[in-house]
């Protein structure tokens, strides 16, 4: 239960009026409130106190999760309620929502409320650096995935949450250390006190710098890698003209330019965020307002006029590049006592777009292991790092290999190719060939059984694309020898000749 250390004090001494520290008081009183608001029918048998540490995408939803269950939650973040800030800081990368996060929502009776306010992507469109566009679809006729807004995201959330009676959100308490030993949380609050706290469960949902990690580090045994990638990301925001999307809104525009690219994704007002992904070291290069309108007039001289030369001096020089790390660690829990979920356990670079999803499928999963295994968290936290970790490895490897398919295998004939004739199998076998990006996008199949699939799909055709190509090398033979010994006059310079002209056929 969520125990305050004033709490005894209060509750088992006789204390002069005096004496009483208000601010102890408070938080005593907010510890009983919590445990109170808990439904009469499930206080019984769900006295379990649950501390969320994080307030973003993972930890909102497993706040609802778990008031869901009727757990005691209290929920901390160490920023302001965005819902009343002025200013979100942040990330502002926009999201993909797709089916694993749909899914993830839809337990806790969200889907609709925010797919209605999400736009479709129905496929890639490619820009060329002629300005052609090419679109490149992402699964069968209606599958997409959905441009969501992340700060309106986290908010709906937020407010989903607090409408639980036996949860409660605090917002300003910074997380300044934790025990394993007994789950006591010391926080910073927004006045500058100290606050110690216990509960019976510790959910890290605190984000790739995670403060909760931090203790999962002192232990041994604790598997854990950071890797920042070379190239870094700025935002630029393309406005609407005539009061409508300057481009096409249901797709993901792609600028793909082998070493560094550009996207862009709609939003509700009818403007693109537009994020330029790049290494450093060009970012740094530039560093006048006529170079940094030469670098797009080389390589995205569409985007100029949509953009805007103004807006693209402005924002380019607004905020440095920012810089994308992936995480990865094992295990996600620390005995009964403590687990991590969203990227605090696993953060990936942003190019499948599975980042948040990962996230929400984590708090899915915790609840389907928490279902099989009666809540019992001895048993429920192990299974869920047994379940889980080769899951979210396998996603942030595949988003490290999606940046270069984003930027550079696009641009490929035989990818192109390859896409059409994957699609076209799948069309033809459905539950034979399926490809990597629909497995990962439109259906829940655990990330790494994917990754498997897939290669042993890509072993497949290929084998069978070589065998068609020795089959037709085979053939053409054949029937080159039989014609010539069919017209024994005929020379080999006649012969080429005429097979020469059959390339205008």
């Amino acid at each position: 239960m969520l125990l305050r250390d004033s709490q005894f004090n209060w509750l088992n001494k006789v204390v002069s009026p005096s004496k009483i520290n208000t601010n102890k008081i408070v938080a005593s009183s907010r510890a009983i409130s919590a445990m109170d608001s808990t439904p009469s029918e499930n206080r019984s048998d769900k006295r379990k106190v649950i501390a969320v540490v994080g307030g973003g995408l993972v930890g909102a939803l497993n706040a609802c999760y778990f008031a869901k269950r009727g757990f005691a939650v209290e929920l901390f973040e160490s920023r302001e309620d965005i819902r009343q800030a002025k200013v979100v800081r942040g990330r502002s990368i926009n999201l993909a929502l797709s089916h694993r996060g749909r899914q993830a929502l839809k337990h806790v009776g969200m889907e609709e409320t925010i797919v209605s306010k999400g736009i479709p992507m129905r496929a890639r469109m490619i820009h060329a650096l002629n300005g052609t566009r090419s679109p490149i679809p992402y699964g069968k006729k209606g599958q997409y995935i959905l441009s969501v807004d992340r700060a309106n995201l986290n908010k709906e959330l937020l407010t989903a949450a607090e409408h639980y009676p036996n949860a409660k959100l605090n917002f300003g308490h910074k997380l300044l250390d934790w025990s394993i030993e007994s789950g006591a949380m010391t926080f910073l609050r927004p006045d500058g006190a100290k606050e110690q706290i216990k509960a019976d469960l510790i959910v890290g949902c605190d984000g790739a710098f995670s403060a909760i990690r931090k203790q999962f580090l002192r232990q041994s045994r604790f598997n854990y890698s950071q890797t920042y990638i070379p190239h870094g990301y700025m935002e630029l925001t393309m406005p609407p003209h005539n009061g409508d999307f300057a481009m096409e809104p249901n797709y993901l525009h792609i600028w793909p330019r082998n070493t560094f690219m550009m996207i862009a994704l709609p939003n509700q007002d009818k403007t693109f965020t537009c994020t330029l992904f790049m290494p450093f070291e060009d970012f740094e290069k530039i560093t006048t307002e006529e170079e940094v309108m030469g670098f797009f007039q080389t390589y995205f001289p569409d985007s100029i006029p949509l953009i805007g030369e103004v807006a693209i001096k402005r924002d380019y020089f607004r905020l440095p590049a920012q810089a994308m790390v992936s995480v990865k660690c094992s295990p996600y829990h620390m005995g009964d006592k403590c687990v991590m979920m969203g990227d605090a356990a696993h953060a990936v670079v942003p190019f499948y777009g599975q980042g948040m999803n990962a996230g929400f499928e984590d708090c899915l999963v915790f609840d389907e292991v928490m279902e099989q295994f009666n809540e019992d968290f001895s048993v429920v936290l192990p299974e869920y790092t047994r379940v889980r970790v080769p899951d979210d490895h396998a996603i942030a490897d595949l988003a490290m290999y999606n940046y270069v398919e984003m930027r550079s295998h696009v641009n490929s004939k035989w990818f192109l190719f390859r896409k059409y004739l994957d699609n076209f199998l799948h069309f033809i076998m459905p539950n034979t060939i399926i490809p990597l990006y629909t497995m990962v996008t439109f259906t829940r199949t655990r990330y790494h059984e994917a990754v498997k699939r897939w290669h042993w799909q890509n072993k497949v055709i290929n084998r069978g694309l070589s065998l068609c190509g020795v089959a037709s090398m085979a053939g053409g033979t054949y029937l080159a020898i039989r014609f010539a010994l069919s017209h024994p006059s005929l020379t080999v310079d006649q012969l080429w000749s005429r097979v020469h002209t059959l390339r205008w056929y």
